[in-house]
Order: C-alpha cells, then structure tokens, then sequence
C-alpha cells in the first residue's frame, strides 16, 4: 500500500503524541510557512521563448509547510510536509523544451532520490498540485556524535555566492529565495574532536534512468573542518556519481575583512577539472547604515571560456550539461566576479544590489533585492532583475540553435509573501 506525504507525515505526529503525550509542548508540530510567490518574465522582440508564450510568462505558486520535530534522549525525528500549488506559463517553456538544463521542470519529484516522497494531486497543461516531504529523518545526537538517516540537505564549503564544494543540491547563486535547499537521501555523520576540529562524512544514495538504486550515481563524501588559531580550513575527498573529487578551504582575516574560499579539483576520468571560488566581505557603516558587502570571484572549469554556448558548442561539453541537468551547476561560462551588498535601510528593511558578471563575453545581470518585515511573522520578498549582453552571450540570450532567435529574456520580477506561525 502506498503512503502519500501527508499520510507519513500525519503518522509521525500521532506518533510522537503516543510515545511522549507529556513533552507535547516540546515535540511533534513545530510551525511552518504559507507562501504566495508572483513571477514575471518578459522576451526580447526576437526571443525563441516568444514561440511558445506570449510576453510576459507568468507564474503564481503557492508554499505551505508543516514542520514537525520529535526528540526523546539522544533520538530525533524531523519531518517537513509541503503542499505546493504551482501555475503559469514555465508549465508550456518546459513542456517545449524537454530535457533542458536551462528551462527546468516547474514541478519538483523524486525520480532519481532514495525514497519517492512526492505525490503530484493532479496536474494539467499549466498547473500542478504537489505534495511532498522536504525533510523526513531520524537521527541521533550524543556527546560529540551525530548520525541520521533520510532525507535532509545538506550545506558545506565557503563560497558565498558560488560554492565549488557544495555539490549536492546547491542554490542558484542568483535565486532570490534561499530558505530551504532541496532534500536529498542520504546518511549523514558528525563527529567532534575535543579540540574543536570535527569529521563529516555522507553517503547520497541515488537511482538512475532506469530508476534502480546504482552506486554509479551515489555521492560519497569526507569532510575534516579545523581550526589554526583564528583560521578555519576544510579538506574533502569525495566520489560523487563517477566522479574523483579532492577539495581544500578556508576562511581567515585580512584586516576587518574577511576572505574565504575553495578550490575542487574534479577527475573526471578523461579529465582533471579545477574549479573555485574565492570572496572578501566586510561590513561597514555609512550615512547612518549598517552595510555588508561581497567581492566574489568564481573560476568555472567546466564551463566554456570562448563565449560561444551554441548547441553544438554544448553538446561538446556533455560534463558541463550534465552538471546542469543535474542542478548542480548554473552558468555556462568560465570566469565569473559578483559584487554584493546588504543595506540596512531600516531594522525591518534590507536592500541588496547584485551585479553577476560573465568576464569571458562580458555580460551581466543586474539585481535588486527587497526583504521587508511588514509585521511580526510577516515578510515581503522581491527582486527585480535584468540580463544585459549581446546576443549570444550568457545574458544576453545564448544561440537557440534556430537563426536570429536566441534564448534571451529582458527583465523579470519575483515577488513573493510570507506568513510564518
């Protein structure tokens, strides 16, 4: 018998309630989000998109999440449900588009994880009513051990904006979103050393194509965090699908600021790739506001150096699509510099300008972020952005393969509210 999301989730409160009715106050539900999310996007004149969909595409979506925490002694259980209702125009790009790794799929599923924990409640041409459980493990906290089981996310590496090191389900550097990164299934470990250093270890188990669990597409990692001093530094040895990854990272300070960084370098088994990322960030205070800023370098060495992302060029670079597809990568190029910084316009007001910038065409997106608390456990997220490059850069709108019709977009707006409780 097949359990929906909901139903898992439903088990794991009555659960809790049953095995320790007097904590109730400590454990079992914890809270959660509903978010409403507005998204605009408009095409240049001679846009491939402006074959499909008229501009702007517009997408409306719907967020609510449950979170649910149970902990007795040294054992835990986490759950998040989340009920999603997506609607719009990126239903008709993906549909066009199928396999892309530049117009992605609006709805989330479990394909190629461990365990199928989304359940799609009913879908047309252009909308699509999902269930899922995001997180769903059990753990174990003692001492200086942590252990767990399902699925969860998990973060590593010190890139700011870029994290060469942070291979499994990384955010979009330009995603104005980043409160939950996707779940994935997995074995995760910790151990802490009595001098404050610690071990880190997971085991992502996948399954391919043919939806059998293969360890040619597992991710094993190690991960040793220490400390000399002040300095922090990370070293990672990883197998990740069939791939040989050795890392090295680190944060210290210059002065008040502080730099930080990573360095992977990938076997490939034709090929040793290297990527990394490295930042200066600092905080400052001018004209009576609180200000923090980030110079970020990122050296892609998947990506492509001549400018040219036709899709014959592409299909030269199965490595870097591939990286694409899977999400673990998402620029085309190989030399990038963002600049960022976060203004206190007010306690409750947080504006951010970002500038991403492709070297090697050049090209750019500009971005402006709004975080703006209405009210207590009520916020306002928006961002307004706009690519700018000739065509055939990367902003600019790269080659669609179809002549005088590149992949370009014009400007687009996200907007999004939240109530959390």
């Amino acid at each position: 018998m097949y359990l929906s999301p909901y139903h898992l989730f439903l088990i794991c409160l009555l659960s809790a309630t049953l095995i320790s009715p007097a904590a109730a106050d400590d454990n079992g539900f914890k809270g959660g989000h509903l978010q409403y999310r507005f998204l605009v996007n408009t095409f240049a004149d001679d846009s491939v998109l402006n074959d499909f969909i008229d501009s702007p595409a517009i997408d409306q979506n719907g967020d609510a999440r449950l979170l649910f925490d149970w902990r007795k002694d040294k054992v835990s259980l986490v759950a998040d449900y989340q009920l999603l209702a997506l609607y719009g125009d990126s239903f008709t790009l993906a549909d066009n588009f199928p396999g892309s790794a530049l117009i992605p799929t609006p709805v989330p599923n479990d394909d190629n994880r461990l365990f199928n924990l989304s359940d799609t409640l009913s879908e047309t041409n252009n909308s699509a009513l999902v269930q899922r459980l995001d997180r769903l493990y059990l753990g174990y906290s003692g001492d200086k051990t942590v252990l767990r089981f399902g699925r969860q996310a998990l973060s590593w590496g010190n890139g700011l904006i870029y994290t060469p090191m942070d291979f499994i389900n990384p955010f979009d550097p330009s995603a104005v979103n980043k409160e939950y990164k996707t779940g994935d299934d997995m074995f995760y470990g910790q151990y802490l050393q009595n001098n404050g250093n610690d071990v880190q270890a997971a085991w992502v188990i996948r399954r391919d194509t043919e939806g059998n669990v293969s360890s040619d597409v597992d991710s094993i990692a190690l991960k040793y965090h220490g400390f000399i001093g002040n300095k922090e530094y990370d070293l990672l040895l990883a197998q990740h699908y069939n791939d040989s990854v050795v890392g090295i990272g680190g944060i210290t300070d210059i002065g008040t600021a502080i730099w930080r960084g990573d360095i992977t370098f990938t076997n490939t088994q034709t090929d040793t790739i290297t990527s990394l990322a490295t930042s200066l960030s600092y905080s400052w205070t001018a004209w009576d506001h609180n200000i923090s800023g980030i110079l970020e370098y990122f050296y892609n060495g998947f990506g492509i150096s001549d400018g040219n992302y036709s899709p014959t060029a592409l299909a030269d670079k199965p490595e870097l699509v591939e990286r694409l597809q899977r999400g673990e990568l998402f620029t085309l190029g190989r030399n990038y510099i963002v600049a960022s910084a976060m203004v206190e316009i007010s306690p409750l007001w947080l504006l951010t300008p970002n500038v991403f910038v492709n070297i090697n065409d050049p090209s750019f997106l500009v971005q402006l972020v709004s975080t703006y608390d209405l009210k207590q456990n009520v916020q306002l997220l928006a961002a307004v952005g706009a690519p700018v490059g000739a065509s055939g850069t990367e902003y600019g709108g790269i080659d669609s393969g179809i002549a005088g019709k590149p992949l370009s977009t014009e400007f687009n707006l996200f907007a999004q509210l939240a109530w959390y409780f």
